[in-house]
């Protein structure tokens, strides 16, 4: 397993619509093995291939004990929202605001093995499923704010001083990378 280097706001891989998993092999396993292990050393709760490069739908999670991953995601969204929590991102370091989400997700797809799967929760879950499965749509927690929130959010992100909070955080996290994924599975 390695630590991989996660892609900062910025990188167009993150803004594209990953494509499904067809083939379930080894590479597929390494690469939620090193995403699960990236996730963990930088203590995020979830982590999508597309911020380690790798257009593919597949997601790893970590909240409240429950840990896993899920491949080729399909949500289904209760009507009513859970009540506004500040969000942040691997992707774009420095940056934090409430976004709504829906207050109860349920993903059904597939583990690394191709078993099918599902994963339901309320609260901090339901938020993290949205989350991540927005990464796999090439959609960034930005475009979920209110319309002041957002103005705010990419003003800090224009400021000259943002380039030295990416900047730094990319040099503290390169201490722990072992090596990049092939790019056999649609890296960049």
């Amino acid at each position: 397993m390695a630590v991989l280097g996660i892609r900062i706001i910025g990188d167009p891989v993150l803004r594209t619509r990953a494509q499904e998993v067809t083939e379930f092999g080894p590479e597929v396993q390494k690469l939620v093995e090193d995403m699960d292990q990236t996730m963990e050393n930088v203590e995020g709760a979830g982590l999508a291939a597309p911020q380690v490069g790798v257009s593919l739908r597949v997601f790893t999670y970590q909240i409240n004990g429950q840990r896993g991953h899920i491949i080729n995601p399909v949500l289904e969204l209760s009507q009513d929202y859970q009540p506004d929590v500040v969000e942040g991102c691997l992707s774009i370091p420095g940056i934090a605001a409430p976004v709504p989400r829906r207050r109860h997700a349920k993903a059904t797809g597939f583990d690394k093995y191709g078993n099918p799967i599902t994963i339901e929760g309320e609260g901090l879950l339901a938020r993290c499923i949205q989350h991540e499965t927005d990464h796999l749509d090439g959609i960034l927690f930005l475009e979920r704010l209110s319309e002041a929130e957002r103005k705010a959010a990419w003003k800090k992100l224009r400021a000259s001083n943002y380039q030295n909070t990416a900047a730094s955080t990319v040099q503290q996290r390169s201490g722990a990378l072992g090596s990049s994924f092939g790019a056999g599975l649609g890296g960049n």
